[in-house]
């Protein structure tokens, strides 16, 4: 069943052209809305603490604070907001580590295009998406 709102979305990364390939992807879907943008973990915890996003895009290597030290203070910050991990890791123990922090969702970039708004869609109805093989 669709989300009656668009799903409210904030993207962390440091790479602007990745944040803005991302930010473009997810503009394009009618049910989306990207509230706002961060280029450091620091940044993401306090734009995902003022903004309540529906679901954080938030990629693992980024600086201040990595993307799993950032995930666990949105954690506390904003617990009603999903997590979706980017990534060009595909180690399992990184994945696992991700989902133990409460993770929805984990795409490689190189699955970008093919599952990201797929994997957003999924955490904004509380449910799991991996994207990694």
């Amino acid at each position: 069943m669709p989300h009656s709102a668009p799903l409210r979305i904030l993207v962390v990364d440091d790479h602007a052209a990745v944040r803005r390939a991302v930010c473009s992807l997810l503009r394009r879907q009618p049910d989306f809305c990207v509230t706002s943008e961060a280029a450091d973990g620091l940044e993401g915890i306090q734009k995902a603490q003022e903004l309540l996003p529906d679901v954080i895009v938030l990629d693992i290597s980024i600086p201040e604070l990595n993307g799993l030290q950032a995930a666990r203070q949105m954690r506390q910050v904003a617990p009603q907001s999903e997590i979706v991990f980017l990534s060009q890791h595909r180690a399992s123990d990184i994945i696992n580590k991700a989902l133990a922090i409460g993770a929805r969702g984990y795409v490689c970039k190189s699955h970008i295009a093919s599952d990201l708004v797929d994997a957003v869609r999924a955490a904004g109805q509380h449910e799991t998406f991996l994207a990694v093989g």
